[in-house]
Formats: structure tokens, sequence, C-alpha cells
């Protein structure tokens, strides 16, 4: 039996101008640098972790 590894498909939805140069960080981090860019990561503690810091620039679905 294979496990399968589960994902969250992270959009961003705001944008970087005028917020602390660490959310900034935490967005080119999770692989998001333009508007509306989306990225398909590991659900992992450490990614759940950046997506709350950036929580009001993103928007999180998970991916089955």
């Amino acid at each position: 039996m294979s496990e399968e590894k589960k994902t969250v498909t992270v959009t961003q939805t705001g944008s970087p101008i005028g917020r602390r140069n660490d959310q900034r960080a935490t967005l080119v981090g999770l692989g998001l640098n333009k508007m509306n860019r989306t990225r398909t990561l590991e659900d992992t503690p450490s990614v759940r972790g950046m997506i709350a810091k950036v929580s009001h620039l993103v928007r999180v679905e998970d991916a089955q």
C-alpha cells in the first residue's frame, strides 16, 4: 500500500508592496512572487506556518 502525500494549493491574491520584508520573503519561500500565481505544495507543518504568516495575501485550497 503506497502512502499518498497530502498537498495544498496556494494562490497569491495580495501584493507584497508595502509589506514587511519577512512577509515578502515568505511569499518567495512558497514559490509565489506575482499576483495570481499558484503553487501546489506538500502539506507539512512548516508550509502551514508559512501560509499562516501571509494568510492575508494568499488563498488556500486542499488539493486531492
